[in-house]
């Protein structure tokens, strides 16, 4: 309250003890119609306090009864006529604040909402609107506010438009399209709504932000994790014969290599060891090797994903622990692997002939998508093998056979 309401009309209608009966005359406001005027207004289930100030508001004595109909034009000249507030209306607003009229807000916000998906012109973006849960999903990140939502979407769109870049930091996309070099960081309302737009147009994306933001030229810590090899043939990097090599993610989406693999075989394992162990012991007679190095990072799926497309015929093999088959799932539904040395029957003579060894499964066991005997073996023996453990029998392998057998 302001000292411009009238203390008559705080002691008519005011007060904590009315609040409740001042709400339901608003919410007949609000419900009514859209031009205000209510012919009348019946109010039931009235406590003494209440009946009292509603008696006083129509000129009759208290009564018993327990709800009154409230003639609002007589009451509006009345208040009018007393100087105490305009109307009935009136009143309850310099009480209350303002009364907004529900269908005509509801109207008004629609139409706002449509304003934001009209004000839309990139293909994908509006695509992905499309869809009455994915709109929910730019309400959320605007906390429903139309106008934060059409800013949103037109600096998505701005994104959109750049791409595909060409190797260019996420930092600086987000410094020169929105102003702010943190404008694209995880979690942040325009890359939530742009990676989502993008893995919308992908059957093949991962989820993972790294990977979709480097799948489209948008490099975010593009020197970390880099991809290792050994033997890979290819031109555009410095190689060694017989030495392991590394390529960053900035290298492999800036400059390419060409991967001169076409119908050769490649072994992807799992450990960094490993590669250093065929190195030393086979160094330029070892075949082509890639490493994982555990969970694939964006370096290690690029490069993948760069030999696969160049026509190379990826082998696998990995950890016995149930992360090492979850990785193995992943790579040989994601990049058309083959399984090398990597069944049952492999981690029974591991296990068989390395007891020294012997280190208890733990975890969740997982299904091994290519052969689910192994997944029963590894739960009845319990013996987790990684790929050290064994690799004098894998050094033996490729010495004595190719990648084809």
């Amino acid at each position: 309250m302001t000292s411009a309401i009238d203390e008559r009309l705080v002691r008519l209608l005011g007060g904590a003890e009315l609040s409740d009966l001042r709400a339901r005359l608003r919410r007949r406001y609000e419900l009514g119609p859209a031009d205000g005027k209510l012919p009348s207004i019946q109010v039931s289930k009235l406590n003494e306090a209440e009946r009292a100030a509603l008696a006083s508001l129509v000129g009759r004595k208290g009564g018993v009864a327990a709800s009154i109909s409230i003639d609002v034009s007589a009451v509006d000249r009345a208040l009018s006529d007393a100087g105490i507030a305009p109307s009935l209306r009136a009143a309850l607003e310099l009480l209350d604040g303002p009364i907004t009229h529900r269908e005509t807000e509801l109207n008004r916000i629609r139409d706002s909402w449509a304003a934001v998906l009209a004000g839309c012109s990139h293909a994908d973006l509006i695509a992905y609107l499309a869809s009455p849960l994915n709109f929910g999903v730019l309400k959320r990140l605007s906390g429903n506010q139309p106008d934060s939502a059409s800013l949103i979407c037109r600096q998505t769109e701005d994104i959109l438009r750049r791409l595909p870049a060409a190797g260019v930091p996420r930092a600086q996309i987000a410094a020169e399209h929105l102003g702010d070099a943190h404008g694209l960081d995880s979690a942040r309302p325009v890359a939530t709504l742009t990676l989502a737009v993008l893995r919308s147009r992908s059957s093949t994306d991962t989820g993972d932000d790294r990977d979709t933001w480097a799948a489209v030229g948008i490099l975010v810590n593009e020197l970390a994790r880099p991809a290792l090899f050994l033997n890979v043939p290819c031109s555009g990097l410095p190689i060694s014969p017989g030495e392991p090599q590394y390529a960053s993610l900035r290298l492999l989406a800036r400059r390419p290599p060409e991967w001169t693999v076409a119908s050769r075989s490649i072994l992807v394992c799992e450990n960094p060891n490993l590669v250093a162990i065929l190195a030393d012991q086979l160094r330029t007679a070892c075949p082509p090797v890639v490493c994982v190095d555990g969970h694939l990072g964006a370096a290690q799926r690029t490069i993948l994903k760069q030999l696969k497309e160049s026509g190379a015929d990826l082998r696998y093999h990995g950890d016995y622990d149930w992360p090492g088959i979850s990785i193995a799932n992943y790579v040989i539904a994601k990049y058309d692997a083959v399984p090398w040395h990597f069944s049952a029957a492999d981690y029974v003579a591991a296990a068989n002939s390395a007891p020294q060894f012997a280190i208890a499964l733990s975890g969740r066991p997982v299904i091994a998508s290519w052969d689910a005997e192994l997944t029963t073996a590894m739960e009845k023996t319990g013996i987790k093998i990684e790929e050290e453990a064994i690799a004098e029998r894998i050094v033996d392998l490729l010495g004595k056979e190719s990648l084809h057998a």
